[in-house]
């Protein structure tokens, strides 16, 4: 479905990803992890060319066979690309009805968006009841639920989710991963950004590990799982803590 070639994306002077590439079947959901800094958000950025537009300086991003690096965002929506991003960005002042066809400004099926709305609410019956609530008064969950909300009125093919968990407790984490997979279920292919990297291996078919534009690792999560360095420096069964063992993790995984 998504397929990356080589890209190098730049903050000015400073090369952000340093010649990433990998593929997203159609069906997955796929986990990009990583610390802070590791590149994951500007991956998503790029695809959606939300960055400059001479970005990816270079490579190519093709979707569903066609070349997108080059296209405009509205183009790549239009094509099948929603984004959910980091802090969720809800428009606090209007409700949340107003945000929900917001999601479809790319469409022009009038009934078609009446059912997807009714469908939206199914799929999250909180916000069917705060539908005439401005968006801003909602909790942080409700306002995650209202932002995929949104992104899915564009029917896409492929949801981005740049740390959907942020700032939410255990309780509602698990609310959101368990949408996560009901969404992946229904035919929507996943590429999924995110720290607590137990949850995302829980719910994940493939994962990737990142650091300093970098990928280092990519494999099946029961395999990630089990890998000692993997559970050490992301999972926290840590047995060796010191800067020591942790340098020696990163020499060692980085010529895999």
């Amino acid at each position: 479905m998504l397929s990356v070639r080589n890209i190098e994306t730049w903050y000015d002077l400073i090369r952000a990803l340093h010649g990433i590439s990998f593929e997203i079947e159609e069906g997955q959901i796929v986990a990009l992890l990583g610390s802070n800094g590791a590149g994951k958000t500007t991956i998503l950025k790029t695809i959606m060319r939300l960055l400059d537009d001479d970005q990816p300086e270079k490579g190519t991003i093709e979707f569903l066979g066609k070349r997108i690096d080059r296209k405009d965002t509205d183009e790549i929506v239009r094509m099948g690309i929603s984004y959910v991003p980091e802090g969720r960005e809800v428009f606090s002042e209007l409700t949340v009805m107003e945000n929900i066809v917001m999601g479809a400004f790319t469409r022009k099926d009038r009934k078609s968006i009446r059912d997807d709305i009714e469908a939206v609410f199914g799929q999250f019956p909180i916000l069917k009841e705060r539908r005439n609530q401005q968006a801003g008064y909602l909790s942080g969950g409700e306002q995650q639920m209202l932002a995929i909300g949104r992104a899915l009125m564009s029917r896409p093919r492929l949801l981005m989710l740049d740390e959907p968990s942020l700032g939410l407790s255990p309780i509602l984490t698990r609310e959101i991963f368990t949408i996560i997979e009901n969404i992946n279920q229904e035919g929507v292919t996943i590429l999924l950004v995110e720290q607590n990297v137990n949850m995302a291996l829980k719910y994940s078919h493939f994962a990737f590990l990142m650091e300093n534009g970098r990928i280092l690792r990519a494999d099946k999560p029961e395999v990630l799982r089990e890998d000692e360095d993997v559970k050490e420096f992301y999972l926290g069964i840590s047995t060796d803590t010191s800067v020591k063992g942790y340098k020696r993790y990163r020499r060692k995984v980085r010529f895999r």
